[in-house]
């Protein structure tokens, strides 16, 4: 992979000169310059009148609580927490070094505006997640927080930066947290992670299309006005001399986990929530140390307010544990999405049982059948219904309904390739097994009996069936313009059979 990446890095180096130039990232000032002021300003005024804009006389600096250093850059100063899990660690049923087995380009199949490339495996990637001074966007919300995981060697003594072999022979999954005591820290947050992320080809996220990378091309974009006409000195950092960060600039390969975990799981969930799918899917439960992402805002306004750090060491855990969960929640579903992709017919009986012992329930092979269809893989996709089929069964209500969408979306494959013998076994299948007034495998049948066999007297039987369920129904689930329909097509098989 080593030659590849190289090629790669020349490649990256050479788009990101001919991007257009952004102004650069202001350096550290005082905590009274106006970007303070502006900041305090704003989260004062969301504040009531009558809180006190004093530190708690037990309050704790962040120093004092979290095990952190100070870096220095082009940008001033910004604290950084690192922290370093082994490969060989688990977290939960397996280890970190699950996900290395897996290649992120799988997803472009389905994704293919996540422009995921062949040459880039997640050793390569930089998983981030940011907290903010708002839930919304705009140009007044702060990345405060900058959590970025990396697969890397990694060595003590280099913590604050990547290991020069970190794309080679990673042995840890480490997580380095870019934080701001105060927004005149930003520039330096910005560059320090500059400095990290250039070494990265593809970015990891949950949500981040649409919420955290946004955010910081906005940042870096708002700092920008916070110049005027000063410039930083002449400088070999890459950042400062792009002016930009590349790798969070649009159409870069980007793995958003939120996309294919709702298509995964919103049929079994009510919720894709992140804390949700760590809770249900990957079977893990945070410790009293976290916070609730709401409430992020409001205690980072009382740090910058009053300077007591006692809850920030919630809020360090908070993003941490975030982003780990995005490398668990990454391996389930390649797990997932490489067990209906990875199976051809060509394969031997010993390769498609494996393929099909993977553990999934069966709305997850539900999900990745109705995937394999938008990835115009019919015979993936049969295979994958055939197994919803075999693993949806009992009598919950919830789970009769899963089937019959795996009946209903197998029968009509099969239909739209005419393989009528095998959608009349479904369809048959469907109405024998899933009592209910669902009428839709009665309808294919009578079409198939009138248009295909021209077979009049079954055709009336199924639509005379079909109507009698629907009529005999309770009357919210009594669809009249299903129900005229229905007539409409009776009449006029009894009128072909009158003639």
């Amino acid at each position: 992979m080593s030659s590849t990446l190289d090629r790669l890095r020349r490649l990256h180096g050479a788009k990101s000169q001919r991007k257009r130039a952004e102004p650069e990232i202001p350096p550290s000032r005082s905590p009274y310059s106006r970007a303070q002021d502006a900041f305090d300003g704003e989260v004062i005024g969301r504040e009531n009148a009558d809180r006190s804009g004093g530190a708690p006389s037990d309050s704790k600096k962040l120093e004092e609580l979290v095990p952190g250093a100070v870096v220095e850059n082009e940008g001033g100063t910004c604290f950084v927490v690192t922290t370093a899990y082994p490969l060989d660690e688990k977290r939960g049923e397996y280890p970190y070094s699950a996900l290395l087995g897996h290649h992120p380009a799988l997803f472009r199949r389905i994704f293919p505006n996540f422009d995921l490339l062949d040459e880039v495996d997640f050793r390569a990637a930089a998983f981030i997640d940011t907290e903010t001074t708002g839930l919304g966007g705009g140009a007044g919300v702060y990345a405060f927080m900058v959590g970025v995981g990396t697969f890397e060697r990694f060595e003590e003594e280099a913590a604050p930066s990547a290991s020069s072999d970190a794309l080679t022979a990673p042995t840890h999954f480490v997580v380095r947290q870019f934080f701001m005591r105060h927004p005149a820290e930003e520039g330096a947050l910005l560059v320090a992670l500059a400095d990290l992320l250039r070494d990265r080809y593809m970015t990891v996220t949950f949500n981040g299309r649409t919420f955290d990378l946004p955010l910081l091309r906005t940042r870096i974009r708002q700092n920008a006005r916070l110049i005027g006409n000063q410039e930083f000195p002449h400088s070999d950092n890459t950042f400062l001399t792009q002016r930009t960060i590349p790798l969070l600039d649009e159409g870069e390969p980007h793995l958003d986990l939120l996309l294919p975990a709702r298509r995964l799981w919103r049929r079994r969930l009510q919720s894709c929530r992140l804390i949700n799918l760590e809770r249900q899917v990957l079977g893990l439960t945070r410790s009293d140390d976290d916070v609730p992402g709401h409430l992020i805002p409001l205690l980072y306004t009382d740090y910058v307010r009053n300077g007591d750090a006692r809850r920030m060491p919630n809020i360090f855990y908070h993003n941490r544990e975030d982003i780990l969960a995005m490398v668990s929640l990454a391996e389930r579903l390649s797990v997932a999405f490489s067990a209906a992709f990875s199976f051809a017919p060509e394969e031997s009986s010993i390769e498609r049982e494996n393929a099909e012992a993977v553990d999934l329930h069966g709305t997850e092979w539900l999900s990745l059948g109705h995937c394999c269809e938008a990835a115009q893989e019919a015979a993936l996709a049969e295979r994958a219904y055939r197994m919803a089929l075999e693993l949806l069964t009992g009598a919950e209500e919830d789970l009769m309904s899963h089937r019959a969408d795996a009946f209903r979306r197998l029968g009509l494959l099969q239909k739209r390739q005419e393989r009528w013998r095998e959608a009349t076994e479904t369809w048959q299948l469907w109405l024998s097994s899933i009592a209910g007034a669902d009428p839709t495998p009665y309808i294919e049948l009578a079409k198939y009996c009138e248009w295909q066999i021209q077979d009049l007297e079954q055709a009336e039987m199924w639509t005379g069936w079909a109507l009698h369920n629907l009529t005999a129904s309770a009357g919210r689930q009594r669809p009249t313009n299903i129900i005229a329909e229905l007539e409409h097509r009776l009449a006029r098989i009894r009128r072909k059979l009158q003639s």
